[in-house]
């Protein structure tokens, strides 16, 4: 025991590089006390165990990095596209004559760098095209993004702006518009069980929600689940191959027009919400709307039947109902008590004239314009009422007594 306690020591002693800690439990035998006779106590004690968390790989050779800036091949600097206006065609950088100068390793070039000790670092761009010759010391990270990581908007997970609309070739960083988080993918070679090509190469970047392949056209469409996934494996996959010397066209992809697709975006949207919404209230009160509440099920099964054998009431109803008798006693007058149903209208007796409800209209008038309002009325039945005859009543004779 005393060489497993200086071993665990040992790995607890502070280093300056990053460290992942971990606890572990270990049980320790106690010799009893004189008093303890019957059989030996056993502690348990929680060792924190530090262990070193592996630097990020150099990706590219430190000293074939070309420093020098780039030539200026025009006059105006573009920022819509990051180059400048009027100069040369098919840039080296993003040319698809040629494929990447290199291509990332998420199991062998991920690791820890200096961007790990600042809370809110961007995802480094280099990384992700697989050239960054600066390893550990990078200040940005090297590791794929996950759900927690979190972005403004406006900006992408390395930090670049956002425009208000997407480029004419639908690259760049996209708009802050709409979230987007499908990727067009173009220059495929179409062979057989294509998807699941395409379905092994994208995934190494992200969880992938859907695929689908359009093998007429050598095209493919990609979602993630996460829009970080997707910004990460647009750089990362763009100019690369698949399982043939291709050189692939990554862009984003444009809105789809299907409205089964827009239906399912719609309904994810609410989802999502729906969990934001279930995440900000207690636990037991979700429990009990949802159901799951052993206590909130009994007395649905017995309020719930409204004195009917054998009725189950649906949850609009219920609810409806658990509202009801939850409204505040100060609209028990009102026919919305808490525990009294409605009031139900008494009828008229005979002879007693009909209460005159009042009109919601006649609060908005004065009483100058009401006092108008029932003169012009008066005016109006005496002029469509009917004149009675002014003389005595003639007698008619039938045409038989006149031909006698």
């Amino acid at each position: 025991m005393a060489d497993t306690a200086e071993a665990v020591t040992d790995a607890v002693e502070p280093t300056n590089d990053a460290v992942v800690a971990t606890e572990t439990e270990i049980e320790e035998t106690v010799a009893p006390n004189e008093e303890q006779q019957d059989q030996p106590v056993k502690k348990k004690k929680k060792i924190i165990v530090r262990k070193k968390k592996r630097p990020a790989r150099v990706q590219a050779d430190p000293a074939l990095v070309k420093k020098d800036p780039s030539v200026q091949s025009g006059q105006q600097w573009n920022i819509w596209y990051g180059k400048f206006e009027g100069g040369q065609r098919g840039d080296e950088q993003h040319s698809l004559n040629k494929p990447a100068p290199g291509r990332c390793n998420i199991a062998r070039d991920s690791g820890w760098t200096q961007a790990d000790k600042v809370v809110g670092s961007y995802f480094c761009l280099h990384f992700a095209r697989g050239v960054c010759h600066q390893g550990s010391a990078c200040q940005y990270l090297h590791r794929l993004p996950g759900i927690h990581d979190l972005f403004q908007p406006n900006v992408d997970c390395f930090g670049r702006e956002k425009h208000s609309d997407y480029r004419d070739d639908m690259g760049g960083t996209g708009s802050f518009q709409r979230q987007n988080r499908v990727l067009y993918c173009g220059r495929i070679h179409v062979q057989d069980g294509i998807e699941e090509v395409v379905s092994r190469h994208f995934a190494e970047w992200g969880q992938v929600e859907r695929i689908r392949v359009l093998t007429g056209r050598g095209v493919a469409f990609i979602t993630y689940t996460n829009e970080a996934n997707a910004q990460f494996a647009k750089e990362a996959m763009h100019q690369q191959a698949l399982d043939h010397e291709e050189i692939l066209n990554v862009r984003w992809a444009t809105a789809d027009p299907n409205p089964m697709a827009q239906k399912r975006e719609a309904r994810r949207l609410e989802e999502q919400a729906a969990e934001s919404i279930r995440a900000a209230l207690p636990a037991d009160f979700i429990a009990e709307i949802e159901g799951r509440d052993p206590e909130a099920r009994k007395r649905k099964k017995i309020e719930g039947s409204f004195g009917l054998s054998g009725y189950d009431a649906p949850d609009d109803v219920w609810h409806a109902r658990t509202r009801q008798l939850e409204a505040p006693e100060s609209a028990a007058g009102s026919g919305q008590g808490q525990l009294g149903a409605p009031e139900q209208p008494q009828m008229i007796e005979a002879g007693q004239p009909e209460p005159q409800r009042p009109n919601p209209i006649m609060q908005f008038l004065s009483e100058a314009d009401i006092a108008r309002i029932q003169q012009s009325f008066a005016a109006r039945n005496a002029q469509a009422a009917p004149k009675s005859p002014g003389g005595p009543l003639v007698s008619y004779e039938s045409s038989d007594d006149e031909s006698n």
